[in-house]
């Protein structure tokens, strides 16, 4: 079975999720969305797909079995909400909502419509975490005890993205999120997080760079750090660098897609570098592979194969931690996390 899919926004990373759903042979768009007429236009001579630049319009007309929403936050809630009572399925791009309530209001309105939401988290789906998560479900180096994850680089993000630069909260927002879903996906939920934001490149009005120090329900501890301004030679961008310590072993992920198991006194080492797809290049074959595996997993959730991961209701969490180290920077006090429902999942 193949499914009708819609996107709206047609911007710098949709490009991705176009020739990632044209990869799938699961799914296909069929309709893409833009107030831009140039960029809808585009998108849609590009990919084969019809052009729209009302999104009500659209999904009305189409009916679409899932709908791809890869805007700027600001305009999510009212894109959920729409695409819920048109689709199967709706997908959200991070940072899912500017805050708990409007994220509450998209989750309870996908609920009542009984529609699966996912959050386009999509490090959790890069290779790398998705082989160091088997190898820890395996049981082989125990239960986690200690986490680091760091995402540091000097890559000109800008160029194709030139709205960051005005984003006040830039680092925690942008990929904040990102690293707290690898850290909850590792190690469990967060009862209690610090953080402490830099504005390191004077060209943004944001903070570019932070530290978090997590501490999950289980007992582990995360250090999770973020820094858009570090001249790295050779630049590691996109990888984000991995130090997992369990009670058996230790899990890590250095660069150059390199995986390392230490265990019994012994370290063994295997590639955990993705192909780079036909239509990707070096260095963003990591995230682009991404891509395409999430939207995989989508696929498998229409057919009633898989939960969604993550689902608006876990990342809901996720947003809570982005919002508590932000006030914990701005505060320079702990941050304890309400315990997430039972029923969060993902």
């Amino acid at each position: 079975m193949s499914y009708r899919g819609a996107l709206i926004g047609c911007g710098f990373f949709a490009q991705n999720h176009m020739h990632a759903w044209a990869d799938l042979p699961g799914a296909r768009i069929v309709a893409v969305c833009d107030l831009d007429p140039a960029k809808a236009a585009r998108f849609g001579e590009t990919f084969g797909a019809q052009p729209f630049t009302d999104p009500a319009a659209m999904l009305a007309e189409i009916q679409p079995d899932f709908t791809d929403i890869a805007t700027t936050v600001a305009s999510h809630r009212a894109l959920v909400e729409l695409a819920a009572s048109h689709s199967r399925a709706v997908i959200c791009q991070k940072p899912f909502a500017e805050t708990q309530a409007d994220g509450a209001a998209m989750v309870a309105t996908c609920r009542r419509a009984d529609v699966p939401l996912l959050v386009h988290e999509n490090f959790r789906w890069q290779l790398p975490f998705r082989r160091l998560k088997a190898e820890l479900d395996s049981g082989i180096v125990g239960r986690p005890t200690f986490l680091r994850l760091a995402f540091r680089h000097a890559f000109d993000i800008y160029a194709g993205q030139p709205y960051l630069a005005e984003v006040q909260d830039l680092a925690l927002s942008d990929v904040g999120l990102h690293l707290f879903d690898v850290a909850r996906f590792l190690c469990g939920d967060v009862v209690r997080i610090s953080c402490e934001t830099q504005r390191l490149n004077p060209r943004v009005k944001g903070e570019d760079s932070f530290v978090a120090l997590l501490r999950h329900a289980d007992g582990a501890t995360s250090s999770v750090e973020c820094s858009f301004f570090s001249p790295i030679a050779p630049d590691p961008f996109p990888q984000t660098l991995a130090w997992l310590e369990c009670s058996d072993g230790i899990l890590e992920v250095d660069t150059g897609y390199r995986l390392r198991v230490h265990r019994d006194g012994q370290v063994t080492e295997s590639s955990v570098e993705p192909d780079v797809p036909a239509w990707g290049e070096k260095p963003w074959h990591g995230v682009q592979d991404s891509v395409r595996a999430f939207q995989a997993h989508v696929v498998a959730v229409l057919d009633g194969e898989a939960e969604p991961q993550p689902s608006g209701a876990h990342n809901l969490e996720t947003l809570a931690l982005a919002l508590a180290a932000a006030q914990s920077a701005r505060s320079g006090e702990t941050q304890v996390i309400a315990p997430p429902p039972a029923s969060s999942g993902g």
